[in-house]
């Protein structure tokens, strides 16, 4: 480089004199402007070059994840490497000042470091992108942990800068982390929180994308669109999102339908309130109409023979008092019409439970409780079915000379005077 900086030097000299002090910091400079050009040029060169390299390889593979290299930065940031090195060789060789050559290294040094970095970010990011790809993501996520490698990444390339600023090895400032130990915990304390909150969630397969969740104390109801390191985001089916801490899942109680939506069926379980006045028994014109509706008709044989066998070992006289006899019941016989329509219907399961019971009386009226599975647990579809179901119950409530309980307002109120 002596020889290109006397050429120089002499060509500028031709007009200003050869003792003039500044030719030598013109010359200088017009090299490093000479270098930073070249670097420049170089830049373009490369990621010219690897662009269509990698495009021409990623067309002949079948695969559809390596789309993903093309789309991203990494082959930019790696090209960017290639100016860096050229002015840490070339930059320092332009200036015979030590000084400013110093400065020109430390420069190039950082510039390289943080190339680097940003580097193995976007790879990072495209490893994540391409997991996202398969099934298997949905179940375990990796963007936590993915997280956490950024940061030990960045922590010592930030390391690595500050050496080479002042010029000390790295390992000294490694060795010197250890009295900064309750500082760093302080600064990263919701980043291990996250972390260990995330491998439990992980191994323990509590939390993945795709699942649907309530936390109500975040106000959280909807699909889990991201794990991360230190938050979990939920798209609620408003369309809002609501951000929760990654650890709160650990530490506070939600509930996940994953089992739900894997089962294929989901439950109903939900009250008729009863007027429990409009309760009574049967008499034998009731009996006899009852015996109409095709899916009463087994119920009235069998509890009708097990009721005669009962009320036939007391004498003729003690039974005619119905308080005496065991009779059918309204109530009773709805109970039955009920499960009978509920095993007849294909949108209930047969392989889980249904029932119909009676629950505790309150001041609400007579609670009868459904408790069945619908083989179709799409939310629309679901509450289709469920609406249909109570929509009959309800309609053929009067047939059995039953009310439902409701609260007296309005025109009821008028009726009472």
């Amino acid at each position: 480089m002596n020889g290109w900086h006397k050429t120089v030097e002499g060509w500028i000299g031709r007009g200003a004199g050869s003792d003039a002090e500044w030719i030598p910091i013109l010359a200088d400079t017009l090299m490093l402007l000479v270098v930073l050009l070249a670097a420049i040029g170089i830049y373009f060169v490369a990621l010219r070059l690897a662009v269509r390299l990698i495009r021409a390889l990623v067309k002949r593979t079948e695969n559809t994840w390596d789309d993903e290299l093309v789309h991203s930065r990494v082959f930019r940031w790696i090209a960017q490497l290639v100016p860096g090195m050229a002015l840490w060789v070339g930059g320092q060789a332009a200036l015979r000042d030590s000084t400013a050559s110093e400065a020109v290294r430390i420069l190039a040094e950082v510039y390289i470091i943080v190339v680097a970095l940003l580097a193995l970010s976007s790879l990072l990011n495209v490893c994540e992108r391409i997991y996202r790809r398969f099934p298997v993501s949905r179940e375990i996520p990796i963007k936590g942990f993915l997280q956490i490698v950024k940061i030990l990444i960045f922590a010592a390339g930030a390391i690595f800068a500050v050496s080479s600023v002042i010029g000390k090895s790295p390992v000294l400032i490694f060795s010197g982390l250890g009295a900064l130990t309750a500082v760093m915990m302080l600064i990263f304390k919701d980043a291990i929180l996250g972390l260990v909150a995330g491998v439990q969630l992980t191994a323990n397969r509590m939390v993945a994308r795709g699942d649907w969740i309530e936390m109500p104390k975040f106000g959280a109801d909807g699909d889990v669109i991201d794990v991360a390191l230190t938050t979990v985001k939920v798209q609620n089916f408003d369309k809002t999102i609501t951000t929760i801490p990654t650890h709160a899942l650990i530490s506070d109680s939600f509930r996940n339908w994953r089992g739900m939506s894997k089962s294929g069926v989901r439950r109903i379980k939900r009250n008729l309130l009863l007027d429990m006045n409009s309760v009574g028994l049967l008499d034998a014109s009731a009996i006899e109409r009852f015996r109409k509706i095709r899916l009463l008709g087994d119920y009235l044989d069998h509890k009708g023979k097990e009721l005669g066998e009962w009320n036939r070992q007391f004498p003729d006289g003690e039974t005619e008092d119905p308080v005496n006899a065991r009779a059918l019941t309204n109530l009773g016989t709805f109970r039955a019409y009920v499960a009978e329509y509920l095993k007849s219907h294909p949108k209930i399961s047969k392989d889980h439970t249904l029932l119909v019971r009676q629950l505790q009386p309150t001041e609400h009226g007579l609670p009868i409780e459904i408790y069945v599975f619908i083989n179709d647990n799409r939310w629309i579809e679901y509450e289709g079915i469920q609406s249909d179901i109570f929509d009959h119950l309800l309609a053929v409530l009067p047939e059995f000379g039953l009310n439902v309980f409701q609260a007296p307002a309005g025109a009821d109120l008028k009726n009472l005077r």
